[in-house]
């Protein structure tokens, strides 16, 4: 009974991760989501007719051939080698319909389609045939109703709904503007085909330019949060909600480092939780920043080596407790180097007061060409953590919650000073060591999040908010054009 039971849950969570839920059954299961408002769709429409032009003049246009049959004779034709030229775009307008999708209008589409066409008409009385270069002057309103849903563990987009208006289609043949009486014969014939091939072809490519965006703007994501061995699955499990003032999207955020990833199944959101107030919204729950900090142990990155004058400087800091003077003697000695490591996974939760941050800490202090270090101690420390970001840089202030030390011992003997060295490590870790790792955290985080090009972004007034069970990052932004242009770079190419 305990192996059928064991096997249908194991079965239950392999349908959870391979296929996507309606929203309020994926709520426990999300790690980050994502809401972007009204004021945010409106900067993003302004980049609409960059991204339609792309799609505009990347298409391919077949080749067509055909027959038609008038008065005594048959009209063949076939035209060949259709590009476009002289493409301009009027306006860009959207709405977001609830529930349904999102309603994008484009008006005043110019463009002009050049090509060849082999045309010929056979009758008992007359035979022709003439291969000729032709254009195609238009005017186009372009109607799309994209539809969001969840596809393979993204966004995906499905424009099906898309329609073309041709105000203006005129068919110039080797730029005839006063043809004769057979061009004009099967002109319209032509005109009618040119335009259910460019409705096909250009609603066939914005639905591929829509869902290539959707991936570069995921991947784009899962590159900026994961760094080295360490990744960060974001693949959607239920397909976005679409409210008339913002789109939301609801991800696993599930961590991974050395093929191991981590579980996900008690998140604590509800989209009561978010406001509308901004534009751009992201809630990360701590069942993706806890195992993300374990990531960051495993692979080694909290270790830190100080030496030089940069020790000696630290230790310069007034405490109230007396430095012991065989400390002293240590720190002038030749080639002193403090190490510092965790040496258990940290824990990290987060409350309305902050982030906090358990950690197990070891500290050693070695002279040079020595193997033993002269002083050895670990140190239990809860940190409350509360960020922010200004000017292109990530603020941490960190406050001491809770600290002690553990395992002390010297090579003078682990009674040597007793709890006097104690005292003074104590507060040494509070008013020197918490503060230093701080300051080597936040240019450190910074680089890392330069190095995936956030400085490129127009971020507008940041605001990083705990609560019980999860963090929300709240911000308005301008759209960054360097993603657009790798984006369309991507596409074209």
């Amino acid at each position: 009974m305990e192996r059928s039971k064991s096997l249908l849950l194991f079965l239950a969570l392999v349908k959870i991760s391979s296929c996507c839920l309606d929203p309020p059954s994926s709520y426990r299961f999300t790690g980050a989501v994502c809401r972007l408002t009204y004021p945010a769709a409106v900067v993003l429409n302004e980049k609409t007719t960059e991204v339609i032009q792309a799609a505009f003049q990347n298409a391919k246009y077949p080749s067509v051939e055909g027959e038609r049959s008038i008065g005594f004779g048959t009209v063949q034709y076939g035209f060949h080698n259709l590009e476009i030229h002289n493409l301009s775009i009027g306006k860009s307008e959207f709405e977001l319909k609830e529930n349904e999708g999102i309603g994008i209008s484009i008006s005043n589409v110019s463009a002009v389609f050049k090509g060849t066409i082999n045309y010929g008409y056979g009758s008992w009385l007359l035979s022709l045939k003439q291969s000729v270069d032709f254009e195609v002057e238009s005017q186009i309103d372009l109607v799309i109703n994209p539809k969001l849903y969840c596809g393979k563990g993204k966004v995906a987009a499905d424009t099906s709904d898309c329609y073309l208006t041709f105000h203006k289609l005129k068919l110039l043949l080797q730029g005839d503007r006063e043809p004769g009486w057979l061009k004009r014969m099967f002109t319209d014939i032509i005109t009618f085909t040119v335009k259910l091939v460019v409705k096909s072809q250009i609603c066939k490519e914005i639905n591929n330019v829509a869902n290539i965006l959707a991936d570069f703007v995921q991947e784009q994501a899962e590159q900026f949060l994961g760094d080295g061995s360490i990744g960060v699955d974001i693949s959607v499990i239920s397909s976005p909600i679409i409210k008339s003032n913002y789109i939301e999207s609801y991800h696993k955020g599930l961590v991974t480092f050395n093929n191991v990833t981590s579980d996900l199944s008690t998140s604590v959101f509800n989209p009561s939780q978010l406001t509308e107030n901004r534009m751009l919204y992201f809630w990360i729950s701590d069942g993706l920043l806890d195992p993300m900090m374990g990531a960051a142990h495993h692979d080694g990155r909290f270790i830190h080596n100080i030496s030089g004058t940069e020790l000696i400087d630290l230790f310069q800091t007034e405490l109230s407790s007396a430095r012991p003077e065989l400390l002293s003697k240590w720190l002038s000695s030749e080639g002193p180097m403090l190490k510092a490591r965790s040496v258990s996974v940290p824990h990290l939760w987060t409350t309305t007061e902050g982030t906090s941050v358990r950690a197990v800490a070891g500290v050693e202090l070695l002279l040079d060409r020595q193997d033993v270090p002269v002083l050895y101690f670990e140190t239990d420390v809860t940190v409350v953590v509360k960020a922010s970001y200004a000017e292109k840089n990530l603020i941490l202030n960190g406050t001491a919650e809770r600290i002690s030390i553990a395992k002390v011992s010297t090579s003078e003997g682990t009674t040597e000073m007793g709890d006097s060295l104690k005292v003074y490590l104590q507060e040494a870790v509070e008013k020197i060591g918490i503060p230093k790792v701080i300051s080597y955290l936040e240019p450190h985080l910074t680089a890392l999040m330069d190095e995936q090009g956030l400085y490129l972004f127009d971020i507008i007034n940041p605001e990083v908010l705990s609560q019980d069970g999860y963090v929300i990052v709240q911000l308005d932004f301008g759209f960054p054009q360097h993603l657009l242009v790798e984006f369309l770079k991507k596409t074209l190419d």
